[in-house]
């Protein structure tokens, strides 16, 4: 019995990190949101890579809780967490290796979702929401990521 392929190259992890997180800085939006909260963007980037290592490679470098980090986080939207989905797609179209793009997005689309809804019973449990704040419980839409060929 053979051993399967791996999906993607720990340099393809990097390439696809270190694309996004450059986008994401860029991003009016998110980045000032990264750059008040990421203290040493190298440190980040390496933990980040373990991350997505861990989660594309099963290499089991990851030891940390995104939930607890992410729940301390002020003022996230529902469109935050999809202004974050829509480039990590537009990242993962451009990437040369589509299957791994693929998962990468499938998963980031399953944590984005499960880290909103965290966020949410977080700032739910400590009674800091607004009244008329309309992204409470909302569902993130869904990025098509069977189409990332066509982003």
């Amino acid at each position: 019995m053979s051993i399967p392929p791996a999906l993607c190259t720990e340099a393809e992890i990097q390439q696809l990190v270190e694309q996004f997180y450059a986008r994401v800085r860029a991003d009016t939006h998110l980045g000032p949101i990264f750059e008040a909260n990421v203290q040493d963007w190298d440190a980040h980037l390496h933990l980040l890579h373990q991350f997505w290592s861990s989660v594309l490679l099963r290499t089991g470098r990851f030891t940390g809780s995104p939930m607890t980090k992410h729940a301390e986080l002020k003022g996230l939207s529902a469109t935050l967490f999809s202004q974050w989905l829509a480039i990590f797609a537009q990242v993962c179209a451009q990437q040369t290796n589509q299957a791994m793009a693929t998962q990468a997005l499938a998963m980031a689309e399953r944590m984005a979702q499960s880290l909103w809804m965290g966020w949410q019973m977080q700032r739910t449990e400590r009674k800091q929401h607004n009244a008329d704040d309309q992204s409470l419980a909302t569902e993130l839409p869904r990025v098509a990521s069977t189409s990332l060929g066509n982003a």
